[in-house]
């Protein structure tokens, strides 16, 4: 089962591929000459985008990350190690200069979120 979850190309990460790219903004795919290979890259803005599942990076506060009832420490120690190293990956690319943007898996759809997602993005940090 966990081999149908995608890295990559999700529909989460489509929906703001489209919107960016309809809004006038070109970026990358998944730079891996970046830290954490971030999903969308704007060299022009020195932005990256990271387009978090809300399950898997726990958006807080969020009806659809949920923990299973099965295994709860497993569980939970799988997404403190993730939400660790989303931190890890945000810190370093700071570090090197880069405006780091998250937009999650249950905002890809809705239109203000996109839309502020675009403002941050041409705004700079």
């Amino acid at each position: 089962m966990m081999s149908a979850i995608k890295a990559k190309d999700t529909k989460p990460e489509q929906f703001v591929r489209r919107y960016l790219h309809s809004a006038g903004l070109r970026f990358r795919l998944h730079d891996r000459g970046l830290p954490g290979t971030p999903d969308l890259v704007l060299p022009k803005y020195r932005a990256a985008v990271f387009v978090n599942g809300c399950f898997w990076h726990r958006h807080p506060d969020c009806r659809y990350a949920t923990t299973p009832a099965t295994r709860p420490d497993f569980w939970a120690s799988k997404f403190d190690l993730t939400v660790a190293r989303d931190h890890a990956k945000s810190a370093a690319l700071r570090k090197t200069g880069w405006c780091v943007l998250t937009i999650w898996e249950c905002e890809a759809h809705d239109e203000l979120a996109l839309d502020r997602l675009f403002w941050q993005v041409v705004s700079g940090p």
